[in-house]
């Protein structure tokens, strides 16, 4: 187990050095100079060339790439030209809205998409099973900002119930936990499909196994079979699917943010990466890499535990 931990520990800091160095140079070959969005169209050139050299975007870009490196490691992640802060001020905040959003979504998903998916399985081809299906693939295969449209126009426009906006701001005249709902349910429509049908797919798989049959042959209760025999074995697969979303919830939720002006991760890296703000995005882009790559891991390890027959290796 520890040589497995190490190889993938090893394998995340690889994976974060490739991808720090992968954006250092995409943005050195995007089209436009930082100082000039920096300062505006109306600055002029010699403004421009004295906030590049302030900045030192005047030097090679493998010296500005190593310097960068040196200070991250030292917990110095940078100065924010778009923001005009430094960049542990920032994304440690948009990070702690990001986990309050992606927390509430992930704790209504987790326990509605499991149950979903077990229903729907347990009798396949069955009105329920396929109602659930229909459901599923439907509310999936909508896009996140029309779905999003859809819900405030309902909620928003026609009912006016909730507000259209998630500023977290309990100034603005509407609760934080009210401000929380539209976007929530848009990540939960989106998403709840998906593991629904991972769960369900594994279900059937299951109930057609030989110990499934011999359990019902034994006299056993259908609710003891379900509990006792299928459950575990079903959730198996669906468990490294349910980590995964971690990933998602996180760091794939921009057009969600985008849509609700939500202060969060995902809004900050897309405002960065459109002012060519080098060390907030580099700063997200190493976190956004160490998430997936964790709950890559943790979800080998969950399967490992719950499928004896895998080893660490």
């Amino acid at each position: 187990m520890l040589a497995f931990l190490f190889k993938r520990i090893a394998l995340l800091a690889f994976t974060m050095l490739a991808v720090s160095l992968l954006v250092f140079l995409a943005f050195e070959f995007t089209p436009g100079q930082v100082a000039r969005k920096v300062l505006g169209p109306f600055a002029t050139q010699d403004q421009v060339d004295r906030l590049t050299e302030e900045l030192g975007l005047n030097r090679p870009v493998i010296e500005r790439y190593f310097d960068w490196l040196t200070n991250t490691l030292q917990g110095d992640l940078g100065f924010s030209t778009l923001y005009k802060q430094p960049v542990n001020d920032i994304i440690w905040d948009r990070l702690g809205n990001t986990l309050l959003l992606a927390g509430v979504a992930f704790a209504v998903i987790v326990p509605l998409s499991i149950i979903l998916g077990i229903a729907a399985g347990m009798k396949e081809g069955s009105i329920l099973d396929r109602s659930i299906s229909v459901s599923s693939i439907v509310t999936t295969s909508v896009p996140e900002f029309a779905s999003g449209v859809f819900l405030a126009t309902i909620f928003v426009i026609w009912l006016g119930i909730l507000p259209g906006t998630a500023p977290l701001d309990a100034g603005a005249g509407w609760p934080i936990w009210q401000q929380l709902i539209l976007p929530v349910m848009v990540m939960v429509l989106y998403d709840l499909g998906y593991v629904v049908r991972m769960v369900r797919a594994s279900m059937v798989e299951v109930m057609t196994r030989p110990y499934i049959r011999t359990a019902i042959l034994k006299g056993l209760s259908f609710r003891d079979v379900i509990l006792k025999h299928a459950l575990r074995n079903a959730m198996i697969a669906p468990f490294t699917v349910i980590l995964l979303q971690i990933n998602y919830l996180i760091t794939g939720v921009v057009v969600v943010e985008a849509v609700f002006a939500y202060p969060g991760f995902g809004r900050m890296l897309l405002e960065a990466a459109l002012s060519q703000d080098v060390a907030t995005v580099e700063a997200a882009a190493l976190f956004a890499v160490f998430v997936s790559v964790s709950t890559q891991i943790a979800g080998d390890l969950g399967y490992m535990m719950l499928n004896p027959r895998i080893r660490f290796s």
